[in-house]
């Protein structure tokens, strides 16, 4: 094997992630012809978000027939949202009807990236303490990676069982405990129910209530499954629903400019839910506690047709008081109530575009300048959210302002095609160095902040809601204020020119001289 201190890389591209991005990036290269590549992670298995989260109730929230790419293989789904088990077995399909089993290299994830501005190349240092190099890295590290665990005074001194929803222990035995869930995030809409089907008695932390709608699921029988796996059919269907998943998640901030329409669109979209929370729940104390003081919108809202029912059970308590401290057997609300656990599920979510976390590892370009130290100091930026200028041959699948809201999936094909046509004309250029010159990633920069400023969340007192869509910046970088019709295109379309490309060739090493 060649050298990792050489002047030549091991391997020309280097995927860091082995979740459906790092997968669909994998199809981009192969797509132009890249066969020398490696796909990296941390897990043993492929799927990443999916092989991570396997908490009870864990499904995914956009129907499975519009998740999944636009190219073979469709998976059998059980449900219209399918259990997050089968998102995972997907991921496997997918790598081996795609032919990327030999391409992975699993169990060991990246902890340091570095450019070698000599010879245009990146090395990165693995978890095992070994290291590749590679001409390009793609890193494909998903937003929703670092659990968070709640800052709580006495945290560490409680001795009961506790764990994130992202890092489910298995082994653990719940069935009759008494149990404490803090959060009521997507996340702990699923896992709640399940939970409370076989606890003694089960307490929810509640900080923000969260806007629920009706989950329209139903199995997926044989038939449903044959008739998806009808081609024409199949697209029709992934391009109808990707349509509506876009209008209903992200219609507030592609209709910025459009203030008065986007708050009508809220009201009725709050006013539908609050119906539905009236068929769920009777109560109306417990309604008024269930109901969000944010506007529709703030927050990711989610679907359940049992999270509100849960509430109504005897020995289901929702708590609205803040969490003052932690004890050794449980946990003290602001009311001076006292309630002992043992066992308490983190539902708190993840480190998204936050200090430190996002990137998880260091990684240093030209300069040595460090992608976190500088998003930390001049803010969270990326052209198409793929490209950052400054690191040469190196492509984001989720970068800031990558992501119109809807399915990722679009989002995964769109930025990998970004990363892929940039490779492809350095290869056809023979250049050894691309990176994205500051012009337009500043004017790329600057729409999309100006966009975001100017959507709900900023205009409809988000702010004050603790969304993790506006960061400790203030900024929205978590997502891209466009449609997804507007980010495919744009991935597809740019100017290759935006990009600066390099001819330098490699000085072979000089023979000793005996």
């Amino acid at each position: 094997m060649p050298s990792t201190n050489g002047s030549r890389p091991v391997h020309e591209a280097v995927i860091v992630g082995a979740g459906l991005g790092g997968i669909g990036a994998g199809v981009a290269l192969r797509r132009i012809g890249v066969e020398d590549f490696v796909i990296i992670d941390k897990w043993p298995r492929v799927g990443g978000t999916w092989l991570a989260n396997t908490y009870p109730g864990v499904a995914v929230d956009i129907p499975s027939p519009v998740y999944n790419f636009s190219f073979p293989p469709r998976s059998r789904w059980s449900r219209f949202f399918a259990p997050g088990e089968e998102l995972q077995r997907y991921a496997e399909e997918v790598v081996d009807r795609q032919g990327l089993r030999d391409k992975l290299r699993l169990g060991s994830g990246a902890v340091r990236g570095d450019f070698d501005e000599e010879h245009n190349l990146w090395r990165i240092q693995l978890e095992d303490g070994s290291r590749l190099t590679a001409r390009y890295v793609i890193g494909a590290v998903g937003g929703l990676e670092q659990p968070h665990n709640p800052e709580i005074p006495g945290f560490d001194d409680y001795t009961g069982k506790v764990m994130h929803s992202s890092r489910w222990d298995h082994d653990y035995d719940h069935r009759g405990k008494r149990v404490a869930v803090i959060g009521t995030g997507a996340t702990a809409l699923q896992v709640i129910p399940e939970l409370a089907k076989d606890v003694s008695r089960l307490t929810v932390y509640q900080r923000r209530a969260i806007w629920i709608g009706p989950k329209l699921d139903f199995p997926m029988g044989p038939v449903a499954n044959a008739v998806l796996n009808f081609a024409p059919l199949r697209r029709t269907v992934r391009f109808v629903g990707n349509v509506g998943v876009n209008a209903g998640l992200g219609a507030g901030l592609a209709i910025s400019n459009y203030p008065r329409v986007t708050s009508l669109g809220m009201s009725v979209a709050e006013n539908a839910m609050k119906a539905w929370l009236f068929t769920q729940v009777r109560d109306p104390e417990l309604r008024r506690k269930l109901t969000p003081d944010y506007r529709f919108g703030c927050k990711r809202p989610s679907i359940s047709n049992t999270y509100f029912k849960t509430f109504t059970k005897p020995h289901v308590e929702l708590v609205t008081d803040p969490i003052e401290h932690f004890t050794p057997t449980g946990i003290v609300s602001a009311d001076g109530q006292e309630r002992e656990f043992d066992m308490v599920v983190c539902a708190t979510g993840f480190k998204v575009m936050e200090k430190g976390y996002t990137p998880p590892y260091p990684i240093y370009g030209r300069d040595g300048l460090e992608l976190g130290e500088f998003w930390d100091a001049h803010r969270f930026q990326a052209y198409q959210g793929v490209s950052v200028p400054k690191f040469p041959n190196a492509f984001l699948i989720v970068g800031p302002y990558a992501f119109a809201p809807g399915s990722y999936i679009p989002l995964i094909e769109s930025t990998s095609a970004h990363a892929a046509r940039v490779i492809k004309e350095a290869r056809r250029r023979g250049a050894t160095r691309v990176e994205v010159r500051q012009e337009p990633h500043d004017r790329y920069f600057a729409r999309m902040d100006r966009r975001a400023k100017r959507t709900h969340l900023f205009t409809q007192g988000c702010i004050t809601s603790n969304t993790y869509y506006i960061n400790y910046q203030g900024d929205g970088a978590a997502f891209r204020p466009s449609t997804q019709l507007e980010m495919y295109w744009e991935n597809r379309h740019f100017p290759l020119d935006d990009y600066r490309f390099t001819v330098t060739p490699v000085r072979e090493p000089q023979e000793a001289i005996s």
